[in-house]
């Protein structure tokens, strides 16, 4: 029965589902996933990872080989994409250049036999809900790509859909009016309510506007969490390396006592460090620390904290923040970050200093 309703909760609702197009290889594999009504989650990931694919399943616009997709607890399996109700923002806009904006707005409407009189309402609307109330009567080339943005959005919140699925949608912008967007696509979900899918390989992007994000490579999810878990506890190496920048030390776990792995880095030396995806002694580890959390001004360095040697190999200025690369335990990328303040300790190339973090700023993950 495709539209029987389930006892699940969740607004949206990928059940086992699997995605191949040529019966053998699997694009998605076995995919569980469920979204609260209202919730902003975002589908990050590098290309052919899976997240546009799974977005276009749950547009109509591909078909799950297996499993099933619910809206609001009934299958939509077999459901046309223009009977699913659900509002649908592109990165190239497509908006028809010879409609004006308000006839764009209108179109949708008129396929689904709205009456002209509830039309122009429901465009008025649509339109001053992303500020573009004085541009109904333009032609797509006379708007700005921010504002091209803006109608493509209101095209998608026209016909008051209560799901929104947006891909790349910010992807043609230039990097200022990309991040004014950001803000912009999240105050108008919040304002409305609606249930909003985000597809995108940016991870800025991801971390700003996401309530949560699924981190997909291969075809599945590596992890689902809040940005700040998702930056703070990654789960395996892929989600450190991918979400912001990291530093990885190899080596290998010598002993797990007190919920604290105790790791023999490549050059020899002990370090302690949160087990994540390590559970014995003998086991390989990449050690993952955030850039910002590593100290060279010893005045600043906590209790407790590791010290290792490092030689200075760059010292970059980048206004708001000093970028140096270090050779450390054999990585000639370790990376830190320091805020640009009086007392910085500004250093040159070939330098011998010493470097330290918490050992709760260390995780041991997976080879």
């Amino acid at each position: 029965m495709a539209n029987m309703k389930t006892a699940s909760d969740a607004f949206v609702q990928f059940e086992r589902v699997q995605k191949s197009y040529d019966g053998i290889s699997l694009v998605v594999k076995d995919l569980n996933l469920a979204m609260p009504r209202g919730e902003f989650l975002t589908m990050l990931g590098p290309s052919g990872s899976g997240k546009t694919t799974c977005l276009m399943m749950l547009a109509g616009f591909e078909t799950a080989t297996h499993g099933d997709i619910m809206l609001d607890g009934v299958s939509i399996n077999n459901i046309p994409p223009h009977k699913r109700g659900i509002g649908m923002v592109f990165q190239n806009y497509a908006l028809f250049p010879h409609m004006t904006v308000a006839e764009n707005l209108a179109f949708p409407l008129e396929v689904r036999k709205i009456p002209k009189t509830e039309r122009e309402a429901k465009v008025k609307r649509a339109l001053e809900m992303v500020q573009m109330g004085a541009f109904g009567g333009r032609r797509p080339a006379q708007l700005s790509g921010g504002q091209q943005q803006r109608v493509a959005l209101a095209r998608a919140l026209v016909f008051e859909a209560e799901l929104v699925l947006m891909d790349e949608p910010l992807g043609a912008l230039d990097k200022q009016l990309r991040e004014h967007m950001q803000f912009e696509i999240k105050r108008i979900a919040d304002n409305l309510g609606i249930t909003v899918v985000y597809v995108t390989h940016d991870q800025t992007e991801a971390l700003t506007m996401s309530d949560r994000v699924a981190v997909f490579d291969d075809g599945r999810i590596q992890q689902l969490a809040p940005p700040a878990e998702l930056y703070e506890s990654p789960k395996n190496s892929f989600v450190a390396q991918f979400i912001g920048e990291n530093n990885t030390l190899e080596g290998v776990v010598k002993e797990i006592t007190n919920g604290m792995a105790l790791v023999q880095l490549d050059d020899g030396k002990l370090i302690d460090c949160n087990p994540v995806n390590v559970s014995k002694a003998g086991e390989r580890t990449r050690v993952s620390i955030r850039p910002e959390r590593v100290e060279f001004n010893k005045e600043r360095l906590q209790e407790g904290a590791h010290t290792l040697t490092a030689e200075v190999l760059e010292f970059i200025y980048m206004g708001d923040i000093f970028r140096t690369r270090l050779r450390v335990a054999g990585n000639d990328e370790f990376i830190v970050k320091t805020r640009n303040a009086p007392d910085q300790v500004r250093l040159e190339p070939g330098a011998q200093i010493e470097i330290g973090w918490l050992p709760s700023d260390c995780r041991a993950l997976d080879a």
